[in-house]
């Protein structure tokens, strides 16, 4: 089973970067589709970014779309969440999750219930 790890979180000012890592442990981390979400304090747990198994196709909030990017690299089992143009709003803990195994197309990329295995989570504070 994957075991996530995050990293990179802060606090930065409105208008910053950010670039959040999630290394994952276990053999099946090339054939896992990952995503990234978040969740503030009071509020649901919700969908930032994902990433199918090759890398080959990547899925947005409306949020942060063009302000976010996604990448994986698998010979380094980890994916990134690159994070530009921070606003206050984007305040949560981001978490890393995989779905193992999952590499259709027809996924739910958008769904916390595709995905299997979640990290601990890790803090992102903009500032205004």
């Amino acid at each position: 089973q994957v075991q996530l790890v995050e990293t990179g979180g802060g606090l930065v000012q409105a208008g910053g970067s950010l670039r959040l890592s999630c290394a994952a442990s276990g053999r099946t981390f090339s054939s896992s589709a990952m995503g990234w979400f978040r969740q503030a304090p009071g509020k649901e747990r919700e969908f930032v970014a994902a990433i199918n198994w090759s890398g080959g196709r990547t899925y947005y909030a409306d949020s942060v779309k063009g302000r976010f990017t996604i990448s994986r690299d698998n010979a380094k089992n980890t994916v990134y969440l690159q994070m530009t143009s921070l606003k206050p709003e984007d305040t949560a803990l981001y978490y890393c999750a995989a779905a193992e195994g999952v590499t259709s197309d027809f996924a739910n990329y958008y769904y916390t219930g595709t995905y299997d295995t979640w990290g601990q989570g890790t803090q992102v504070t903009v500032s205004s």
